[in-house]
Protein backbone atom coordinates (compact mmCIF):
# COMPACT_ATOMS: atom_id res chain seq x y z
CA UNK A 1 0.00 0.00 0.00
CA UNK A 2 1.28 2.94 -0.91
CA UNK A 3 1.05 6.51 1.46
CA UNK A 4 -1.36 7.79 -1.41
CA UNK A 5 -3.60 4.56 -1.26
CA UNK A 6 -3.64 4.70 3.02
CA UNK A 7 -5.07 8.13 2.69
CA UNK A 8 -8.01 6.53 0.91
CA UNK A 9 -8.19 3.86 3.42
CA UNK A 10 -7.54 5.11 6.49
CA UNK A 11 -10.61 5.89 8.33
CA UNK A 12 -10.93 6.41 12.28
CA UNK A 13 -11.29 3.32 14.27
CA UNK A 14 -12.23 3.43 17.97
CA UNK A 15 -12.20 -0.33 18.67
CA UNK A 16 -9.24 -2.88 18.58
CA UNK A 17 -8.47 -6.51 18.97
CA UNK A 18 -5.95 -7.70 21.86
CA UNK A 19 -2.96 -8.47 19.54
CA UNK A 20 0.50 -6.28 20.03
CA UNK A 21 1.86 -4.57 17.25
CA UNK A 22 4.38 -6.34 15.33
CA UNK A 23 8.22 -5.57 16.34
CA UNK A 24 9.21 -5.04 12.65
CA UNK A 25 5.86 -2.46 12.51
CA UNK A 26 7.35 -0.68 15.68
CA UNK A 27 10.70 -0.58 14.48
CA UNK A 28 9.51 1.37 11.44
CA UNK A 29 7.14 3.59 13.12
CA UNK A 30 9.85 4.54 15.92
CA UNK A 31 12.31 4.91 13.00
CA UNK A 32 9.64 7.63 11.43
CA UNK A 33 8.71 9.28 14.64
CA UNK A 34 12.60 9.65 15.02
CA UNK A 35 12.71 11.60 11.51
CA UNK A 36 9.27 13.77 12.33
CA UNK A 37 10.92 14.64 15.62
CA UNK A 38 13.75 15.89 14.15
CA UNK A 39 12.52 17.64 11.02
CA UNK A 40 9.55 18.87 13.17
CA UNK A 41 11.63 19.70 16.80
CA UNK A 42 8.71 17.63 18.45
CA UNK A 43 9.30 14.76 21.09
CA UNK A 44 6.22 12.41 20.02
CA UNK A 45 6.55 8.84 21.52
CA UNK A 46 5.00 5.97 20.55
CA UNK A 47 3.56 4.12 24.00
CA UNK A 48 2.84 0.37 23.96
CA UNK A 49 0.78 -2.01 25.88
CA UNK A 50 -0.62 1.22 27.84
CA UNK A 51 -4.07 0.62 28.63
CA UNK A 52 -4.69 3.02 31.70
CA UNK A 53 -4.99 6.23 29.60
CA UNK A 54 -8.23 5.24 27.56
CA UNK A 55 -9.76 3.51 30.84
CA UNK A 56 -11.14 7.02 31.79
CA UNK A 57 -14.83 8.66 31.36
CA UNK A 58 -14.40 11.08 28.59
CA UNK A 59 -12.60 8.30 26.27
CA UNK A 60 -15.20 5.84 26.81
CA UNK A 61 -17.90 8.08 26.03
CA UNK A 62 -16.01 8.10 23.25
CA UNK A 63 -16.80 4.63 22.79
CA UNK A 64 -12.92 3.76 22.43
CA UNK A 65 -12.07 -0.32 23.41
CA UNK A 66 -9.39 -2.31 23.45
CA UNK A 67 -6.47 0.98 22.70
CA UNK A 68 -3.20 -0.28 24.65
CA UNK A 69 -1.28 1.65 21.81
CA UNK A 70 -0.99 5.04 21.28
CA UNK A 71 1.21 8.05 20.00
CA UNK A 72 1.48 10.83 22.50
CA UNK A 73 1.76 14.07 20.71
CA UNK A 74 4.43 15.96 22.98
CA UNK A 75 5.66 19.31 21.36
CA UNK A 76 6.52 22.79 22.22
CA UNK A 77 3.14 24.65 23.42
CA UNK A 78 2.80 26.50 19.67
CA UNK A 79 3.31 23.74 17.73
CA UNK A 80 -0.16 22.39 16.43
CA UNK A 81 0.20 22.86 12.62
CA UNK A 82 3.66 20.73 12.96
CA UNK A 83 1.83 18.14 15.74
CA UNK A 84 -0.37 17.66 12.62
CA UNK A 85 1.81 17.40 10.11
CA UNK A 86 4.62 15.02 11.20
CA UNK A 87 1.99 13.01 13.28
CA UNK A 88 -0.48 12.91 9.90
CA UNK A 89 2.81 11.25 8.21
CA UNK A 90 3.31 8.50 11.02
CA UNK A 91 -0.80 8.01 10.90
CA UNK A 92 -0.60 6.77 7.02
CA UNK A 93 3.11 5.11 7.53
CA UNK A 94 0.97 2.70 10.32
CA UNK A 95 -1.67 2.79 7.51
CA UNK A 96 0.77 1.12 4.95
CA UNK A 97 2.01 -1.49 7.81
CA UNK A 98 -2.15 -2.81 8.64
CA UNK A 99 -2.68 -0.79 11.23
CA UNK A 100 -5.78 1.26 12.32
CA UNK A 101 -5.71 4.47 14.32
CA UNK A 102 -7.78 7.10 15.76
CA UNK A 103 -6.98 10.87 16.62
CA UNK A 104 -8.06 11.83 19.81
CA UNK A 105 -8.32 15.91 21.16
CA UNK A 106 -10.52 14.74 24.04
CA UNK A 107 -9.14 14.22 27.69
CA UNK A 108 -7.15 11.14 28.38
CA UNK A 109 -5.61 9.55 31.63
CA UNK A 110 -2.13 10.70 32.18
CA UNK A 111 0.09 8.20 32.67
CA UNK A 112 3.52 9.24 34.48
CA UNK A 113 6.26 7.34 33.10
CA UNK A 114 4.82 6.10 29.80
CA UNK A 115 6.10 9.03 28.05
CA UNK A 116 7.73 12.64 28.73
CA UNK A 117 6.60 15.79 28.24
CA UNK A 118 9.84 18.35 29.16
CA UNK A 119 9.80 21.92 30.41
CA UNK A 120 7.89 24.29 27.43
CA UNK A 121 5.99 21.24 25.78
CA UNK A 122 2.46 19.81 26.02
CA UNK A 123 0.23 16.50 25.44
CA UNK A 124 -1.47 18.16 22.50
CA UNK A 125 -3.56 15.02 21.97
CA UNK A 126 -2.79 11.02 21.38
CA UNK A 127 -3.52 8.91 18.39
CA UNK A 128 -4.65 5.52 18.89
CA UNK A 129 -3.31 2.50 17.04
CA UNK A 130 -3.53 -0.95 16.54
CA UNK A 131 -5.60 -4.00 14.93
CA UNK A 132 -8.71 -2.56 14.68
CA UNK A 133 -11.70 -4.60 15.30
CA UNK A 134 -13.11 -3.11 11.77
CA UNK A 135 -11.56 -0.68 8.89
CA UNK A 136 -13.61 2.27 9.86
CA UNK A 137 -16.02 3.95 7.91
CA UNK A 138 -15.96 6.81 5.48
CA UNK A 139 -18.23 10.04 6.52
CA UNK A 140 -19.90 12.14 3.67
CA UNK A 141 -17.46 14.26 2.17
CA UNK A 142 -18.20 17.24 0.86
CA UNK A 143 -17.50 18.86 -2.64
CA UNK A 144 -13.86 20.02 -3.00
CA UNK A 145 -14.95 23.03 -4.65
CA UNK A 146 -16.16 23.85 -1.06
CA UNK A 147 -12.59 23.95 0.28
CA UNK A 148 -11.07 26.35 -2.83
CA UNK A 149 -10.92 30.40 -2.22
CA UNK A 150 -13.81 31.72 -4.34
CA UNK A 151 -14.68 28.07 -5.74
CA UNK A 152 -13.41 25.97 -9.07
CA UNK A 153 -15.26 26.80 -12.55
CA UNK A 154 -16.88 24.12 -14.77
CA UNK A 155 -13.73 24.25 -16.93
CA UNK A 156 -11.32 23.54 -14.54
CA UNK A 157 -9.87 26.81 -13.81
CA UNK A 158 -10.02 29.39 -10.88
CA UNK A 159 -12.51 31.98 -11.29
CA UNK A 160 -12.19 34.53 -14.49
CA UNK A 161 -9.35 32.22 -15.74
CA UNK A 162 -6.95 33.42 -13.66
CA UNK A 163 -4.91 30.41 -13.52
CA UNK A 164 -6.18 26.68 -15.18
CA UNK A 165 -5.93 24.23 -12.24
CA UNK A 166 -3.02 21.78 -12.57
CA UNK A 167 -3.60 18.00 -12.21
CA UNK A 168 -1.78 18.08 -8.90
CA UNK A 169 -3.34 20.68 -7.31
CA UNK A 170 -6.89 18.73 -7.85
CA UNK A 171 -5.10 15.77 -6.97
CA UNK A 172 -3.89 17.20 -3.39
CA UNK A 173 -7.58 19.02 -2.96
CA UNK A 174 -9.12 15.70 -2.62
CA UNK A 175 -6.95 14.18 -0.27
CA UNK A 176 -6.77 17.13 1.54
CA UNK A 177 -11.02 16.57 2.00
CA UNK A 178 -10.38 13.09 3.39
CA UNK A 179 -8.13 14.52 6.12
CA UNK A 180 -9.72 13.67 9.97
CA UNK A 181 -10.49 16.73 11.56
CA UNK A 182 -12.13 17.30 14.84
CA UNK A 183 -15.44 16.28 15.12
CA UNK A 184 -15.48 16.22 11.36
CA UNK A 185 -15.16 20.26 11.18
CA UNK A 186 -13.23 20.39 8.32
CA UNK A 187 -12.33 24.29 8.81
CA UNK A 188 -9.66 25.09 6.04
CA UNK A 189 -9.40 26.58 2.65
CA UNK A 190 -7.11 26.09 -0.32
CA UNK A 191 -5.81 28.13 -2.52
CA UNK A 192 -4.05 27.62 -6.25
CA UNK A 193 -1.81 30.75 -5.87
CA UNK A 194 -0.13 30.33 -9.30
CA UNK A 195 1.05 27.59 -11.30
CA UNK A 196 2.98 26.09 -8.75
CA UNK A 197 2.49 27.73 -5.35
CA UNK A 198 -0.53 26.57 -3.32
CA UNK A 199 -1.53 27.86 0.21
CA UNK A 200 -3.80 26.44 2.68
CA UNK A 201 -5.15 28.60 5.60
CA UNK A 202 -7.43 27.52 8.96
CA UNK A 203 -10.82 28.98 9.19
CA UNK A 204 -12.23 30.25 12.50
CA UNK A 205 -13.26 27.49 14.25
CA UNK A 206 -15.03 27.34 18.26
CA UNK A 207 -13.80 23.67 18.32
CA UNK A 208 -10.21 24.95 18.70
CA UNK A 209 -8.07 22.32 17.12
CA UNK A 210 -8.01 23.98 13.52
CA UNK A 211 -4.35 24.80 13.61
CA UNK A 212 -3.65 21.19 14.60
CA UNK A 213 -5.91 20.22 11.65
CA UNK A 214 -4.28 22.01 9.27
CA UNK A 215 -1.16 20.30 9.56
CA UNK A 216 -2.90 17.01 9.16
CA UNK A 217 -5.11 18.54 6.14
CA UNK A 218 -1.09 19.96 4.41
CA UNK A 219 0.03 16.61 5.21
CA UNK A 220 -2.48 14.89 2.88
CA UNK A 221 -2.27 17.45 0.25
CA UNK A 222 1.30 16.93 0.11
CA UNK A 223 1.31 13.32 -0.25
CA UNK A 224 -1.19 13.37 -3.52
CA UNK A 225 -0.01 16.29 -5.18
CA UNK A 226 3.51 15.14 -4.91
CA UNK A 227 5.76 17.35 -3.15
CA UNK A 228 8.01 18.07 -6.02
CA UNK A 229 5.66 19.86 -8.22
CA UNK A 230 4.56 22.90 -5.83
CA UNK A 231 5.64 24.99 -3.52
CA UNK A 232 3.83 25.76 -0.47
CA UNK A 233 3.22 29.80 0.20
CA UNK A 234 4.09 30.91 3.11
Amino acid sequence: MTLQEAIAARHSVRQYIEKPIEADAVARLNNEIARCNQEGHLHIQLVLDEPKAFAGGMVRYGRFRGVRNYLAMVGSKGADEAIGYYGQRIVLLAQTLGLNSCWVGMSVGKQPGRYAVDPGEKLHCVVALGYGENQGVQHPMRPVENFVKAGIGNTGSLPNGRVPMPDWFRRGAEAAVLAPTAVHQQRFELELVDGHTAAARARFSLVGWARLDLGIVKCNFEVAAGKENFNWQF
